[in-house]
């Protein structure tokens, strides 16, 4: 019977944090070659693989998910149990806004590597759109808020950039439509209005058919066959399908993240937080599971599901 090392068990989270032994490298301080070695000494430990490859990417296999869980029970006990002997450990409370287009992507990973270092620091979390978000900085609700950056709007800390890409069904041809039914997020929304100028400047007809600040209204959506929409990279999902200048759908500006500070003075704590974010959205990689357009042949193309006669809001 072996005994799991905690150093190993935090490499193992930084690979299945960013999905690359060179990322994960950074994070734990270590090289590649020896970020390989604890992960093949912790597989020879368990007797079971944690990872497999997938072409050039690597994903965790059914007993890599399984481990996951319990080595962030160990790392949290590990640093409570340290702590709670420092003196100079981070104590407090601090409020975090973000919106829903990045809550499912990327606070799991903040959220555990942010309490993994301070197992006394309570986070208080609100989603909600940018536009919400500001007005709650604004009125000193939220200490930093994650939002979509936008330099005409508010002047937020751009902390990330990836391309903001046409999305929809890879087992539907709802991209072939006349009348392009759109699935985008409210009114606020700069990647809804860049898609619509990009759709008013090719003079292609469009209809609103689902509006939301919702990515998983939006998700579904299009993931359904009802909709065309736009995602950043890092948001899309097994099902989706690119569509590119080939398939007539024009480049569109980069998805730009921010971070936005609260009026409250700055304080050790949400410093802490800050730096955490920026470093845990600098090393999060990219889902490779698109499905490219050469790949979607006819047999995968379904009609359409009957269209609602009216928009939904959500």
């Amino acid at each position: 019977m072996y005994w799991l090392d905690t150093d190993q068990l935090r490499t193992f989270l930084a690979v299945e944090q960013t999905l690359s032994f060179t990322k994960a490298a950074e994070i734990v301080s270590k090289t590649q070659s020896a970020v390989s070695m604890q992960i093949k000494k912790l597989e020879e430990n368990i007797g079971k693989p944690l990872f497999m490859r997938l072409g050039r990417s690597i994903e965790l296999t059914p007993d890599g998910h399984k481990l996951v869980g319990y080595a962030r029970e160990i790392i949290e006990a590990s640093n409570r149990a340290m702590a709670a002997f420092d003196e100079e450990a981070l104590r407090g409370s601090v409020y975090l806004g973000t919106a829903d287009d990045y809550a499912e992507r990327f606070l799991p990973s903040i959220l555990a590597g942010f309490s993994e270092s301070n197992p006394f620091v309570e986070v208080s979390v609100v989603c909600e759109n940018t536009y919400g978000l500001r007005q709650r900085i604004k009125s000193g609700e939220l200490d930093v808020a994650i939002v979509t950056h936008n330099e005409a709007r508010e002047h937020s800390e751009l902390i990330r950039r990836e391309p903001l890409l046409w999305v929809t069904s890879a087992r539907h041809n709802t991209h072939l439509q006349d009348v392009l039914p759109l699935a985008l997020g409210s009114p606020h929304c700069i990647w809804r209005e860049s898609a619509i100028a990009a759709m008013e400047e090719q003079k292609r007809k469009f209809r609103m058919l689902y509006t939301s600040f919702s990515a998983t209204v939006v998700g579904s959506a299009v993931l359904a066959g009802l909709a065309v929409s736009v995602q950043p990279e890092s948001a899309l999902r097994p099902g989706m399908r690119v569509l590119t200048e080939r398939d007539g759908f024009p480049a569109l500006p980069d998805a730009e993240i921010g971070l936005l500070r609260g009026r409250r003075e700055k304080n050790i704590v949400t410093e802490a937080l800050v730096t955490h974010i920026r470093s845990s959205l600098d090393a999060m990689s990219v889902p490779d599971y698109v499905v490219p357009p050469s790949i979607v042949t006819p047999d995968m193309i379904a009609r359409p599901p009957k269209q609602p006669k009216s928009p939904v809001n959500c």
